[in-house]
């Protein structure tokens, strides 16, 4: 039987992801797809190259003595098109990007627009969460998180530092006791998340501004504690780039209050040199390194 190389992407893409679910997300196809080109290169060179389970398809030996000659083919490839000056033209497939709904929803998804012109047969899947979403059990190719993963085998870096304040809406420091010390906010509202769903230490800020205040109105949502915020409900620790550009926030004890925490990359180590995943990483290094709202407040 005639061997067709496209059926290697397929190979490489089961062989990474473990499922032909998984792959034909990536390759932007149907799972039945998958497996009919699997079914075909196996044919074609006459060697089974996965064993199949319940659990997802792992490689015989055989597909492990293929697996390397793919990988060379793969890159190959890439070079071939990187060496007519457009090398990003040449990327194809979905990325799965997880990331906090602030980072997603109010800064990343204003540079949408420059990735899909960067990229234009690069499909990215935005997946914002109030929540710990797992890259070992797929849910991801990329996630971007408050602190570093502590377990598993994942290639990690820091994208950027960010800064957050307090913040009032106009309507209540009108109506609210002044504020001219830290210790006066222990007479005032507060929004924050709830506290039994705060998934990470990184989003507890009450106790860092003063030891003991607790929200009064909880929202799983930053969304939600924004808008409560500007409605003058109560005062809130907002992230500088969200609430900094927006007029109706006022930033409370700006000399006193300033919190710093920072945004961090990671991927799996054995799919963290795929073109795709290294254009994405270096697509969120960029844009973290330019955005102006990261700098430390003034």
């Amino acid at each position: 039987m005639r061997f067709d190389w496209n059926d290697m992407r397929y190979f490489l893409e089961v062989a990474r992801l473990g499922t032909l679910s998984a792959a034909a997300r990536t390759l932007a196809t149907d799972h039945a797809t998958v497996a009919r080109r699997i079914l075909a290169l196996e044919k074609a060179l006459s060697q089974t190259l996965f064993h199949r389970s319940p659990l997802g398809y792992m490689l015989t030996p055989n597909g492990e003595a293929l697996l390397p000659v793919a990988e060379q083919m793969e890159a190959r490839a890439s070079e071939a098109v990187s060496r007519m000056g457009r090398p990003e033209l040449g990327l194809s497939g979905t990325v799965r990007l997880v990331t906090p709904e602030g980072f997603g929803n109010h800064f990343l998804a204003h540079h949408l627009g420059a990735f899909a012109a960067a990229y234009p047969r690069l499909q990215l899947e935005l997946v914002t969460i109030q929540q710990i979403l797992s890259l070992s059990q797929r849910e991801g190719d990329i996630a971007v998180t408050l602190s570093p993963p502590r377990t598993g085998r994942f290639a990690v870096g820091k994208l950027a530092d960010y800064y957050l304040r307090l913040y009032a809406g106009a309507g209540y420091t009108e109506r609210a006791e002044t504020i001219a010390r830290r210790k006066d906010l222990s007479a005032h509202d507060f929004i924050g998340y709830v506290d039994e769903l705060i998934f990470t230490k990184e989003l507890d800020y009450l106790g860092e501004v003063l030891p003991g205040l607790r929200a009064r109105l909880q929202c799983s949502s930053l969304f939600a504690q924004t808008v409560a915020t500007r409605a003058g409900l109560g005062l809130c620790v907002l992230p500088t780039y969200l609430a900094g550009p927006d007029d109706d926030l006022q930033v409370v004890l700006a000399g006193e209050v300033l919190l710093k925490r920072s945004y961090w990359v990671s991927a799996h180590e054995e799919m963290s040199n795929m073109p795709r995943i290294k254009a994405v990483w270096g697509f969120l290094e960029r844009i973290c390194r330019d955005e102006p709202h990261f700098q430390l407040p003034r």
